[in-house]
């Protein structure tokens, strides 16, 4: 069945911490909200790519108050009532509730796409097809995934296993889902890649509103629950009295673990060539920014003299600051002025355990 789009709306969360970003992300100022690739931040490149899909006010953001002030300078022409803000964070199934209540009330025929704020879409063209192929089949009462075709064994992100094609006229092959697996180890993941009939899960959703509520009430039913009552103080004066009395006893629980992988209709379609990144790491900025003959990326201001140097990722410092590579094979070198990272490029995932150093060692300045 066809979506009628004057129901769709896009949902982008946006209350993240990017820790394995650091020392650049922080808490003041996390990654989405950082111009990591290009002029744009990502949260700004996930907006600018949504509006040609959506209109401003069928945009909708949902974050945490530390950050919501500086989001609102970076898309000023999303409208104030489409902030959305946690009072804390409760995981993605808390986020996609509060943002399907919402919608519900608003357009009881809401369908919506839930879309992190932080990753990087090279063929946007794509994109648009794939999210209109995929509103096409929420129309049809499923709860819909996107998923990157598997370029290499990731140990970095979970895997879904497509089951049977999904019957119907639809624009882009899509399939039943048979098991969301957990982010696997490097030989898991070999053997995944060469079975086939896996992608990476890439955290995008599409769904109706009253579908993913549904399955909320079914499976999460004092989450439900928390959300009938929000709903109900939603339009009058006490709605921040009671999302704040409410909102910090939810459970913190992820929309994969407590709704996806028990839900009863799910589908997916399985995306090659959309030159996506989820941009979790400083590796990661070797897939989406240009290298010189070298194999080497000095961005952000940096002046990088590099001598026998490859594969080498410099980020920070200032036009007057020059940092010389001598020797120097696979690494990644961020410096922020008051910090200063160097790692090896396969260890970049590590750098979330010194953010949990420096919060159990309480040194809050550099978070």
């Amino acid at each position: 069945m066809a979506a009628d789009f004057s129901h769709a709306y896009a949902v982008i969360m946006a209350g993240g911490g990017g820790t394995r970003l650091w020392p650049l992300s922080r808490k003041d100022k996390p990654k989405q909200l950082l111009p990591l690739i290009g002029q744009e931040t990502l949260f700004q490149s996930t907006v600018a790519r949504l509006k040609e899909l959506f209109p401003p006010e069928r945009i909708l953001v949902v974050t945490v108050e530390e950050q919501v002030l500086e989001m609102k300078q970076q898309a000023p022409e999303l409208p104030e009532e489409n902030y959305l803000i946690e009072p804390a964070p409760r995981g993605t199934a808390s986020v996609v509730g509060l943002a399907a209540m919402v919608l519900q009330k608003r357009d009881p025929q809401a369908s919506m796409a839930i879309l992190p704020s932080d990753h990087f879409i090279r063929n946007v063209d794509l994109f648009h097809y794939l999210l209109k192929a995929a509103f096409d089949v929420a129309a049809d009462n499923y709860l819909v995934t996107l998923g990157i075709t598997p370029t290499m064994p990731s140990t970095a992100y979970g895997y879904i296993q497509q089951g049977t094609p999904l019957k119907g006229e639809y624009k882009y092959p899509v399939y039943t889902v048979q098991s969301f697996r957990e982010k696997p180890n490097e030989e898991t993941a070999q053997q995944l890649l060469r079975m086939g009939g896996h992608s990476w899960n890439s955290g995008m959703f599409i769904w109706r509103a009253d579908a993913i509520m549904g399955e909320i009430h079914r499976q999460m039913p004092a989450l439900g629950k928390a959300l009938n009552e929000i709903g109900t103080a939603w339009d009058s004066p006490n709605r921040e009295e009671v999302l704040k009395k409410i909102w910090p006893g939810l459970k913190n629980e992820t929309v994969d673990y407590g709704i996806m992988e028990k839900a009863e209709k799910v589908a997916v379609l399985p995306a090659g060539g959309l030159g996506w990144s989820d941009v979790g790491s400083w590796s990661s900025l070797f897939e989406v920014l240009l290298p010189d003959m070298n194999g080497n990326i000095a961005t952000s201001a940096s002046l990088h003299l590099a001598l026998e140097t490859n594969n080498t990722l410099i980020y920070g410092g200032s036009s007057d600051r020059l940092v010389v590579t001598i020797g120097v094979d696979d690494m990644v070198v961020v410096d922020t002025g008051d910090a200063l990272l160097i790692c090896k490029t396969d260890q970049s995932q590590k750098v979330k355990d010194v953010v949990e150093h420096l919060k159990k060692h309480r040194q809050e300045k550099y978070l």
